[in-house]
């Protein structure tokens, strides 16, 4: 094959011949190199490659088919190979070979694929593991006792000199030091021995790293928060060998992290209540240990009998052998299970010793976080403080400008600068806008609601405010919960009912539909661009709620419903929780013309940052038009409450979301902005809506708490480069300015691009929302409960909750007491199911492939609004 390319008579077709005849196209000759190496023909070179990609297809297909079928001699001569097939390669519906063994119940190859690195967490395209694939319960047990035996409590340390890159200093040199699943780096090597003056740290909890396939010193790590590290090994001594070693290392403290860090919510406490405490076992020893003496003395006493009344002779020998030796037997047991409980109790001991030594750690860490928030929260101000008024504002500071500077003051700014607008833009932009500005009169247009007629859940009026005021909270901190709670799941943390606001988690998935009229306004617009922009903005307005929403709603019990029927806005919507472990819920709304479908399953996965808490809102949000048979999909971006330790709470939003549309292929991909620092950018949104081939059609740019604007892409990005040259030219003459000469900063709202349409504002809050946990009015109705509602909706439904109705009605007391009940009542209820071996059952939702892009999802069943509400369970 070598010397065929190195000819130069020796035309394609040769090579070509070679291939067909199964010539390997990776051989390597005696200066270590294969075929492709030594062509410089680039016709013939991609020949080869495309020959080296069909062999380690090849290869990985007899991986998949040995694994399915079983054949162990196979799979291992395969994964013994010098160049081993790619052990997570996967099939055409993305199955691993581990999966495949799985279904098919192969055990020997599955637990051969596990010992040579295949990963048990990969997914296929229907979003399922190996544990989802396994086909009984011994291959799931031996899939979960292999994976927990291969990860040890404990990973080596592992240090060395690096070479990091940074933005502003370019390529320097650091001691880095991996330990328990985190990465640090420090300046010199005596820093990293006393552990101090850390240039930086990074938790490797779901991190994994990126190699340059011709650069063996240079590998990238990217993290569970996407940021990016670059780092290179010194060239000298074998830097392959070198970088490997790092490779190896970081994958096994980022297992070990992702594995102790990351367990699946409800894990920990279901196990809990099978485990047997230490005094249980001990009660249990020692009942046996008296059952074996009592029988140890039987079998003496039987022995003796025998023997003194001469019924010894009357027995085979062989009968009396095996008696003496069942009362030796009962002997060493009896002595057995008191060495046993001694040493149990001597390990309590030793446990109890541990334990009050990790509590007084835990309290001297706890303290010294909170010194350093406070520490950091005062910087902050003597910072703000220091800079000039053109600077941007604190945490603190601006959070308490978003609340001063009332709804509607910024809703006015809005009117006038968009009416500025309306003179230069065309007579659809101003129908666009106009639309957009009276939802209320648009709907009673379109669906001639009158609020005076009886809808079909009983109510007759919405009611505007709470039976009672909210209690005050400025005498109660949450860390003080939080402190004593630091390594628990944070979804299993019982918190004071005077941190919750009286609506379930399911009505406040309800308030997605606070601004329904947008999705009425994407039905009657012809252009599918229009359409998106609509949709866009209800995605924005979906979250705009939970500004000042600093109040917890409570956790629904399993089987808990809700439903809201409303006349008024053109739509009915049913929620159900439909798994506790982890917590899912799942809801399903539709117009009442059946103009559009709404649903999607949330499952809030929630993080303690020190001083914040962060709720990742994972789940896909679907929205169906039957009129242009559309489809839209995607998820909410994250939502973290600040200053949780010292300081005013805030809340943002932050991530990327982008809505794709699986008729046209177009997508709008927004970026809710982080705030920074200063706060420069806070609750800032922008995106642009992009066709299939990625050319952008539009921009997007607003506030999620205040209003939505479209503009031409180009006049964005004209205007972010116009902002940014004037922020270099402002740091350049910021020396040659005085305090008193720099004019103070704007009021916080958006500015307005000339141009630009506006698609979507808030509505002003009502004057005692402050009182009322800082509710819309939309919220403030979603938990209202008529007489004639009691006949109506099931017993399910959250409005009958006695914990959230003693709320509402200021019962502090009575809400505290019937929440601890519920709580107690749905453990018993899950203990009951687990001794019986019952599976819980949803009512109104179902698992499955989402329909247009096949991720699990919980999918309405139907039958809900038929009113049959039978046979349902008692959870309050």
């Amino acid at each position: 094959m070598n010397q065929s390319i190195n000819q130069s008579h020796i035309d394609q077709e040769v090579v070509m011949l070679l291939l067909h005849y199964d010539a390997c196209a990776t051989v390597i000759n005696g200066t270590a190199q294969i075929p492709k190496d030594v062509t410089q023909n680039a016709e013939i070179r991609s020949m080869l490659e495309a020959a080296e990609r069909t062999e380690e297809r090849k290869l990985e297909e007899q991986l998949l088919e040995a694994a399915r079928e079983g054949d162990l001699s196979t799979l291992s001569q395969l994964l013994g190979r010098k160049k081993p097939p790619d052990i997570n390669c996967t099939d055409l519906l993305g199955n691993t070979p581990l999966h495949c063994a799985a279904y098919r119940g192969q055990k020997q190859c599955a637990l051969k694929l596990l010992k040579s690195g295949a990963s048990p967490n990969m997914k296929n395209k229907n979003g399922q593991t190996v544990f989802d694939l396994a086909s009984d319960t011994v291959m799931k047990q031996a899939l979960e006792g292999n994976l927990h035996r291969g990860m040890t409590r404990h990973v080596k340390k592992y240090e060395g000199l690096l070479w990091k890159s940074s933005r502003f200093f370019g390529w320097r040199s650091y001691w880095v030091v991996l330990q328990d699943g985190v990465l640090s780096w420090y300046s010199k090597q005596s820093d990293a021995t006393a552990s101090v003056s850390r240039q930086g740290c990074k938790s490797l909890t779901h991190a994994h790293c990126l190699i340059r396939a011709k650069d063996y010193c240079f590998f990238t790590l990217k993290c569970f928060d996407d940021s990016v590290h670059h780092f290179k090994v010194s060239p000298k001594n074998d830097p392959e060998t070198t970088r490997q070693a790092w490779l190896d290392a970081l994958e096994e403290h980022s297992a070990y992290s992702t594995h102790y860090c990351s367990q699946e919510q409800g894990s920990e406490e279901e196990e809990e209540e099978d485990v047997m405490s230490l005094g249980e076992l001990t009660d249990s020893l020692q009942a046996a240990e008296a059952s074996q003496k009592k029988l140890e003395k039987e079998v003496e006493d039987f022995l003796s009998l025998l023997k003194n009344d001469g019924l010894s002779e009357r027995f085979p020998s062989t009968i009396l052998q095996k008696m003496q030796e069942i009362s030796d037997l009962s002997s060493k047991t009896s002595s057995s299970l008191s060495v046993c409980l001694s040493f149990l109790s001597k390990q309590e001991g030793v446990r109890s010793l541990k334990l009050e030594l990790e509590v007084e750690k835990n309290k001297i860490l706890s303290e010294a976080l909170q010194t350093l928030a406070t520490e950091h929260h005062e910087l902050e101000q003597s910072v703000v403080k220091g800079s000039s008024p053109r600077s941007a504002l604190s945490e603190d500071e601006f959070h308490d400008a978003v609340s001063e500077s009332g709804s509607e003051h910024s809703l006015s700014g809005f009117e006038t600068v968009a009416s500025h607008s309306f003179d230069e833009d065309d007579e659809g932009s101003v129908m666009l806008s106009s639309h957009c500005s009276t939802p209320t009169s648009m709907l009673q247009e379109d669906h001639h609601g009158d609020k005076d007629d009886t809808q079909p859940n009983g109510i007759k009026k919405h009611r505007t405010s709470l039976p009672a005021p909210m209690f005050s909270r400025n005498d109660f901190s949450i860390w003080s919960i939080l402190r004593n709670c630091i390594g628990m799941e944070l979804s299993k943390i019982t918190m004071p009912v005077i941190f919750n606001e009286p609506l379930s988690f399911l009505q406040r998935l309800t308030e997605y539909m606070e601004h329904t009229y947008l999705i009425h306004q994407a039905n009657t617009s012809s252009d599918s661009i229009d359409r998106m922009k609509c949709v866009a903005a209800f995605a924005v307005s979906a979250v705009a709620s939970q500004w000042e929403r600093t109040g917890k709603p409570f956790n629904p019990l399993l089987g808990e419903t809700y439903e809201l029927v409303r006349e008024d806005l053109g739509f009915r919507l049913i929620s159900e929780q439909v798994s506790h472990h982890p917590p899912v819920s799942a809801f399903h709304a539709e117009g009442l013309e059946k103009d559009f479908v709404f649903h999607g399953s949330i499952y809030p996965k929630l993080k303690f940052w020190g001083k914040s808490v962060e709720a990742e809102p994972k789940g896909i949000i679907t929205l169906e038009l039957p009129k242009y048979n559309e489809a839209y999909t995607w998820t909410n971006p994250t939502c973290c409450v600040h200053n949780i330790i010292v300081g005013q709470l805030w809340i943002e939003q932050y991530g990327n979301v982008e809505i794709y549309n699986h008729r046209t292929g177009e997508k709008c991909c927004l970026n809710f902005k982080p705030c920074g620092l200063f706060g420069k950018e806070l609750h800032k949104v922008e995106g642009y809506i992009l066709d299939k081939s990625k050319k952008k059609l539009c921009a997007l740019y607003g506030k999620w708490t205040e209003c939505l604007y479209v503009v031409n892409s180009a006049s964005l990005d004209a205007h972010k480069k116009h902002d940014k040259k004037l922020a270099e030219e402002k740091k350049a003459s910021k020396a040659g300015c005085s305090e008193e000469d720099v004019p103070s900063p704007p009021a916080d709202t958006v500015e307005m691009i000339p141009g630009s349409q506006l698609l979507w504002r808030i509505a002003p809050r009502p004057a005692n929302s402050t009182q009322m946990y800082s509710f819309t009015s939309f919220a403030m109705q979603l938990n209202e409960l008529h007489k004639e509602m009691e006949g109506v909706i099931p017993q399910t439904d959250c409005r009958l909750r006695p914990d959230i109705r003693a709320m509402e009605n200021g019962d502090i007391d009575i809400a505290s007491e019937e929440k601890k009940r519920l709580e107690e009542k749905q453990r018993a209820s899950r203990k009951n199911r687990s001794k019986s071996d019952e599976e819980w059952k949803t009512r109104w939702f179902q698992q499955g492939p989402n329909p247009h892009n096949s991720s699990q999802d919980w999918l309405f069943s139907g039958g809900y609004w038929d009113r049959n509400y039978s046979q349902l369970p008692d959870i309050y």
